[in-house]
């Protein structure tokens, strides 16, 4: 009696995860499979009759042009927003681990607190500060003496985007990292300070080093949120033409569902983009498993 405890108080997190995890993966892999023939038509009452599909919908998915030119416009935005934010995640928090940082406590929240706003809130208040009728952009640039940029352009808007989710990102992961930092025994800062070790070379030498672990897990959270960016594209749509529909393969992906009512491949591409996430991250800590800790393949 005593071994089925254990499962009584995992039973309702069991129930949970299978009920909203499990049964959707489930049902949104049998859809994938599955297609709608529409037959009756100009001669009576047209009727949808659902069939077996097989493979068709991923083959359509993996031919389909636009999806892949979604997919390149992600791996741009990711190109642009994951090396700085970790990179401002780390001098962050190397900055507050420092002995003689002031004002540590609020320094924390001030940096982490973007993170607590809601990606659509974020969107929208940085939309309007991008808009040349409304923001301060266009007038910050003409005093640093450029000339009139349009934040919302076809180029612009890749670090426009990215620039709302690093605003939002970084604090979180500089909290990931100077949590890690705290962890590490002050013995080791004290005894490279005897040996006349500079905060520069213990930074380098011990510090970095010793996140390293916590810099895996924060670049794999970073990728599959990167792969996943939503909120940001669609909230600013409305505001520049140079956000199709299809920006990002979340985005064509509602649109082939909702909009243009093809549920199934829908459901097939999101599959892809699914294992897409799963092969990449894994396959990334694969990588660094193999090189970084020499543990066996």
């Amino acid at each position: 009696m005593r071994h089925r405890v254990p499962y009584a108080f995992l039973s309702p997190a069991i129930v949970l995860f299978v009920v909203f995890m499990v049964v959707p993966i489930g049902y949104t892999g049998y859809l994938s499979l599955r297609r709608v023939q529409v037959t009756g038509l100009g001669l009576g009452a047209a009727s949808r009759i659902e069939s077996w599909a097989g493979i068709a919908n991923y083959r359509a998915v993996l031919a389909d042009g636009e999806f892949w030119h979604s997919a390149l416009r992600v791996f741009v935005y990711g190109c642009l927003l994951v090396p700085t934010m970790l990179g401002l995640a780390l001098l962050f928090a190397l900055l507050l681990d420092l002995p003689r940082a002031r004002a540590r406590r609020f320094s924390r929240v001030a940096i982490f607190l973007p993170y607590a706003v809601p990606a659509v809130i974020a969107s929208l208040m940085w939309g309007f500060m991008y808009l040349p009728s409304v923001g301060p952009g266009q007038y910050l640039l003409a005093k640093a003496g450029s000339g009139p940029v349009d934040l919302l352009g076809p180029v612009s808007i890749y670090f426009s985007v990215a620039n709302i989710a690093l605003w939002g990102g970084t604090g979180f992961n500089m909290i990931v990292l100077f949590t890690a930092l705290r962890a590490v025994p002050t013995e080791l800062y004290e005894a490279a300070r005897i040996d006349g070790a500079s905060e520069w070379q213990i930074a380098r030498k011990i510090k970095i080093p010793m996140l390293v672990p916590a810099l895996i897990m924060t670049f794999v959270f970073s990728l599959i949120a990167t792969l996943q960016v939503y909120s940001e594209p669609t909230t600013l749509r409305p505001l520049t033409n140079a956000l199709p529909s299809n920006w990002t393969p979340l985005m064509k992906i509602y649109q082939d569902a909702f909009a243009k009512d093809d549920i199934h491949t829908a459901a097939a591409a999101s599959v892809v983009v699914a294992a897409a996430t799963l092969v990449l991250s894994f396959g990334f800590l694969r990588l660094v498993q193999r090189r970084a800790f020499g543990a066996e393949s």
